[in-house]
């Protein structure tokens, strides 16, 4: 079945072969695809082969064939670094999906997946990180496979989105009152020197800096409990805090209605700011803010 050839594109008409991207392409059609975000400091790559590894399990778990290895992949990106000659902290989005073919549900026989990758700016957010930020909670209705850092985001976004109306960073998701993680971010409770999270099931991304903060725990020797928290919880806790690629590890000082503890950061969640800082060697000094 051939696409008949004039296209409407901006409530104007082209030739099919004058866009700028395929029309027929399953990422944009079906949100047939993956991808990463990857955090740079000073033009360096921050978890870089945690990601990879991610892509990979990614891509295998929706049963995409990536026409590169690890080595690979790992090679062209540290070459996009070079040739955009990228010496801030920013970050990288690497797309791939299944590719462009005739519209259908069933996969298309012999496709070549579509790649693109691409650094930009992004200056760190120290005042969240120093004074915490408030949050909401929001019901997750996300399907079953968040392991999967695919391109179907929309639950996600809509829940960032009603955070942002009501004047919070971000949405705390949870399935009948158990916290899952928030709607670009992993969540943690820390009650009595233990950090709780949500075990790493097909309910939550697998974040590399939740991987990097099990680790450091473990180094410092707090218990680090996989175990999912309530919503009730959440009022109990002496700590709160998120982390994601660009959030790093973030506090929350509030969630909804309820202050957390005092209202102010609590002293693990500095410990593990401290070594996060540590591990991705930042040595620029924090500007401190009051709340």
């Amino acid at each position: 079945m051939s696409v008949y050839p004039i296209i409407m594109t901006q409530s104007k008409f082209t030739h099919k072969d004058n866009l700028k991207y395929p029309f027929e392409e399953r990422g944009l059609q079906f949100g047939d695809g993956i991808y990463e975000v990857i955090r740079i400091y000073h033009g360096t790559y921050y978890l870089l082969e945690a990601h990879v590894d991610r892509l990979f399990r990614s891509a295998e778990a929706i049963k995409i064939q990536l026409p590169f290895n690890k080595e690979e992949v790992t090679s062209q990106l540290l070459e996009l670094l070079e040739k955009n000659k990228m010496k801030t902290d920013g970050k990288l989005y690497l797309q791939v999906t299944r590719g462009s073919a005739p519209r259908d549900h069933v996969f298309p026989a012999e496709i070549m997946p579509n790649i693109y990758a691409y650094v930009q700016d992004q200056p760190r957010n120290l005042e969240g990180m120093e004074n915490g930020v408030k949050t909401i909670t929001h019901r997750d209705h996300r399907w079953d496979y968040c392991y999967i850092k695919s391109l179907n985001l929309l639950p996600n976004v809509l829940a960032k989105q009603t955070a942002k109306e009501n004047g919070c960073y971000e949405a705390i998701l949870h399935k009948d009152g158990t916290v899952t993680e928030c709607s670009s971010s992993n969540a943690y409770m820390v009650k009595d020197g233990k950090v709780y999270t949500h075990p790493a099931t097909n309910n939550i991304l697998h974040g590399c800096v939740r991987m990097a903060i099990e680790r450091f725990t473990k180094e410092m020797n707090i218990p680090f409990i996989e175990e999912a928290f309530s919503i009730e919880d959440i009022s109990l806790a002496d700590e709160i805090f998120l982390s994601s690629s660009t959030s790093e590890i973030t506090p929350i000082v509030k969630v909804d209605h309820i202050q957390i503890a005092n209202g102010k950061p609590g002293q693990i969640t500095r410990q593990l700011q401290t070594a996060y800082e540590v591990d991705a060697n930042i040595h620029e000094t924090k500007t401190k803010h009051t709340v």
